[in-house]
């Protein structure tokens, strides 16, 4: 598990893992690259992003969060494309062992 310092500061795109007992496990993006994970208490984070698979962006800063925003819009369309994924991946044609 990474923690905040090892990260450079800078923006990250940040997405929410999960949220159990007070505490949520985030991963961490630059560039599309996952570059870590952190554990921060779940009350670091804005109230509407505290769900799984919401989108933040955040600003690290001498290895803690100067800001952390809510996405809606990415979090919705990150979602909607896996979605889409998972529906193309579940059409796929009859296999020899189908017929």
């Amino acid at each position: 598990m990474t923690d905040l310092a090892a990260l450079d500061d800078g923006e990250y795109t940040a997405v929410v893992d999960s949220i159990e007992d007070g505490l949520a496990t985030v991963f961490f993006e630059r560039d599309g690259e996952e570059v870590g994970n952190a554990v921060l208490e779940a009350d670091r984070l804005p109230e509407d992003g505290k769900h799984a698979d919401a989108i933040l962006t955040v600003t690290v800063v001498d290895g803690d969060l100067e800001t952390v925003q809510y996405e809606p819009e990415q979090t919705t369309e990150r979602a909607d494309a896996a979605q889409n994924r998972f529906d193309q991946l579940s059409k796929r044609p009859p296999s020899e062992d189908d017929s």
